[in-house]
C-alpha cells in the first residue's frame, strides 16, 4: 500500500465493567514520526500507558475519542454500544481515513472501508495506539467517578466485576453510573427493592 493512504486504527475499552461508559479511540499515525513501544494497552503499566498517550497525542497525524454512555449501553446492549463508540471516534477524526482497522471481529458502520483484526491491538501499531488512548481516557474518568462515589472504589478496579466491587454493590446497591442491564447490577437492584419491601 502506498504511504499516502490514511489508515486509522480503532479500539474500545470498557466492555466488561459493570459501571461507566465504553470509550473508543481512533488514531492515524504519522509514518514520518514513529512511536516506539506501542503495544496492547492491557500489557503496559499505567505509567507507561500515560507516557505513550502523551506521545500519541503529540505525534499522530490525527486522533479522536468516541463514547457510549451508561444509558446507551443499557438501551442498546454493550456490543452495539461498543460499535457506536467506535463509529463516533472515527467520525470525530479531523481528517477522513482511507481505511479503518478495528481490533476484534466486528466493524462499526462507517463511510470508509473497514477491516476487523483479531488481536489487532497487539499487532497493528495504529490499533495499539487507539487502545492506549481509550484506556488512559477511561481510567481517568473512573478515577473521577471514584471521587463522586468513593464507597465503590472505582479508582482501584475501574468498574470491572472484582470481588471488592461486587461486595460494594451488594452492600450499597448501584449508583447512577452502574449498568442496569448487566446481571450483577440487576441482581443488586432487585435485592435492594426486596429489602425495601420487607
Amino acid at each position: 500500500m502506498p504511504d499516502t493512504l490514511l489508515i486509522a486504527g480503532v479500539d474500545e475499552v470498557g466492555r466488561g465493567p459493570l459501571a461507566g461508559p465504553v470509550i473508543a479511540a481512533a488514531v492515524i499515525l504519522d509514518p514520518a514520526r514513529p512511536i516506539a513501544g506501542l503495544a496492547d494497552s492491557k500489557k503496559l503499566s499505567p505509567a507507561r500507558r500515560e507516557r505513550l498517550a502523551l506521545s500519541i497525542r503529540a505525534n499522530a497525524l490525527a486522533w479522536a475519542l468516541g463514547r457510549a454512555e451508561v444509558a446507551e449501553i443499557d438501551r442498546l446492549n454493550i456490543f452495539q454500544a461498543s460499535l457506536l463508540a467506535m463509529q463516533r471516534a472515527v467520525e470525530a477524526l479531523p481528517m477522513t481515513p482511507d481505511r479503518v482497522l478495528v481490533d476484534g471481529k466486528h466493524c462499526p458502520p462507517l463511510a470508509c472501508p473497514c477491516t476487523a483484526i483479531v488481536k489487532g491491538d497487539a499487532t497493528v501499531p495504529a490499533i495499539s495506539a487507539a487502545s492506549i488512548l481509550a484506556k488512559v481516557t477511561r481510567d481517568a474518568e473512573l478515577r473521577e467517578l471514584h471521587d463522586r462515589y468513593p464507597r465503590y472504589d472505582f479508582a482501584r478496579h475501574k468498574g470491572y466485576p472484582t470481588a471488592v466491587h461486587r461486595e460494594a454493590l451488594r452492600r450499597y446497591g448501584p449508583c447512577p453510573e452502574h449498568r442496569r442491564s448487566f446481571a450483577p447490577v440487576a441482581a443488586a437492584l432487585q435485592a435492594a427493592i426486596v429489602e425495601e419491601q420487607a
